[in-house]
């Protein structure tokens, strides 16, 4: 069996290394034609958006391979009959270690010592800790089990809220009850900082609208490595002073200059760069070649989350 696989930089490619015999790899953008009528695997631009999946209309594809593990707005994009993938276990260790040093940039005050450099002020500040704050964690897919699992060895008392009330056991995290997300408004009376890692989609739009957020106590810190739509933007906006937040994510992309968030009191912002360092490279790559040989063998690919229809 034969493959043809594109991927949409000369770097992915070199980090794919040496394909097995019958693949044939080449480097295509998206932005002209496609180099083949039929291509086993498509491998869209990273942070190019939707908009790049129209170039496929017309290609017989077997599998569109997103980098991305969110994949709002796919659907709407990708030509009919095309199955698509997305980027599970690609940046869940990037997203947390943003999602840590967020919460640690918030609690420290790294900002106030940023601004004060360039003065050559000594600022020093009593600041909050991380260590032995009550974190509640929202969300405990990938990112957000690769958050705990960070989060523990700061001694911090975490507690989970998933769709569903269970017990698992994870490596590196160990046994944790689960709580169900109809308990978030009780959890929420007690927690000292809210991580926020659920997708988007119509169940999670706006879950935090004015309601939730105004029973976050005062001086909590929100963090949202999640999506953008998990929050009421504007309702945000209202608490401004009472409650912190410190958010990658937003419900419009990229956040215009003008836009009153970037001057909202004790919100600390991201440009959505969760995913976006080093640790993608090997692990894109290996996602890559997991799907190539697994089509090889004729088997079928994982992370489908959009099947052919």
């Amino acid at each position: 069996m034969s493959l043809v696989v594109t991927v949409p930089t000369a770097r992915l490619a070199e980090n794919l290394g040496a394909v097995p015999d019958g693949v044939e790899l080449l480097v295509w953008d998206m932005q002209t034609p496609a180099p083949h009528d039929r291509i086993d695997i498509v491998v869209p631009p990273y942070m190019g958006g939707t908009s790049a999946l129209s170039a496929l209309e017309g290609v017989d594809v077997g599998l569109v391979q997103g980098q991305s593990i969110g994949y709002d707005g796919v659907a709407d994009h990708l030509p009919p009959g095309l199955r698509f993938a997305n980027a599970a276990s690609v940046h869940e260790a990037s997203t947390a270690e943003l999602a840590v040093a967020l919460m640690l940039a918030a609690q420290r005050q790294l900002p106030r010592f940023v601004q004060a450099q360039p003065e050559g002020e000594w600022s020093p500040v009593f600041a909050e800790s991380l260590a032995d704050r009550r974190v509640l964690l929202v969300g405990f897919g990938g990112v957000g089990q690769a958050i705990a699992a960070r989060l523990l060895p700061f001694e911090v008392d975490l507690t989970v809220v998933a769709r569903s009330a269970r017990h698992e056991n994870h490596p590196g995290i160990g046994d944790i009850d689960v709580h169900a997300i109809d308990e978030l408004p009780a959890l929420l009376a007690d927690a000292e900082i809210i991580v926020l890692t659920l997708p988007g989609g119509g169940e999670t739009h706006h879950l935090f609208d004015e309601t939730l957020l105004s029973q976050i106590p005062d001086g909590a810190l929100l963090v949202n490595v999640g999506r953008g739509s998990l929050i009421d933007t504007d309702a945000l906006e209202r608490e401004s002073g009472r409650i912190r937040a410190a958010l990658d994510v937003f419900e419009q992309e990229p956040l215009p200059s003008e836009h009153p968030l970037w001057t909202t009191r004790g919100v600390l912002l991201s440009p959505h760069v969760g995913g976006a360092s080093t640790a993608m490279n090997p692990r894109i790559a290996r996602l890559i070649r997991t799907q190539i040989e697994r089509m090889l063998a004729g088997e079928e690919p994982v992370n489908v989350v959009l099947p052919a229809g």
